[in-house]
């Protein structure tokens, strides 16, 4: 199994409402995007000052459908709509579970 982690830092253009649309946007990937075997994307809790805003972990059941869901047209399109425009900083890592 595959779990993909995400962390995202907003930029000031991404206030309190357009995070809440973001955040949405990506929670409804597993429902347009088919493969992941548990889908999470979260807020930070806010208990440590510097953390990301906000967190996204997927797990997938090997390398190959990972893949599919990273490079799916409907995936891309919620990243350049949703993420790019308003993301400071972003970083991820995948890893056998």
């Amino acid at each position: 199994m595959i779990r993909h982690v995400v962390h995202f830092t907003w930029s000031d253009a991404a206030d309190a409402a357009r995070r809440a649309q973001t955040v949405a946007a990506l929670r409804r990937l597993p429902e347009q995007v088919p493969g992941s075997l548990a889908f999470t994307v979260a807020p930070d809790a806010g208990l440590v000052e510097g953390n990301a805003h906000t967190v996204l972990v997927a797990d997938f059941p090997d390398v190959e459908t990972f893949r599919r869901y990273a490079t799916d047209p409907v995936h891309l399109e919620v990243i350049a709509e949703h993420v790019r425009p308003f993301l400071a900083a972003r970083s991820a890592v995948q890893y056998e579970v």
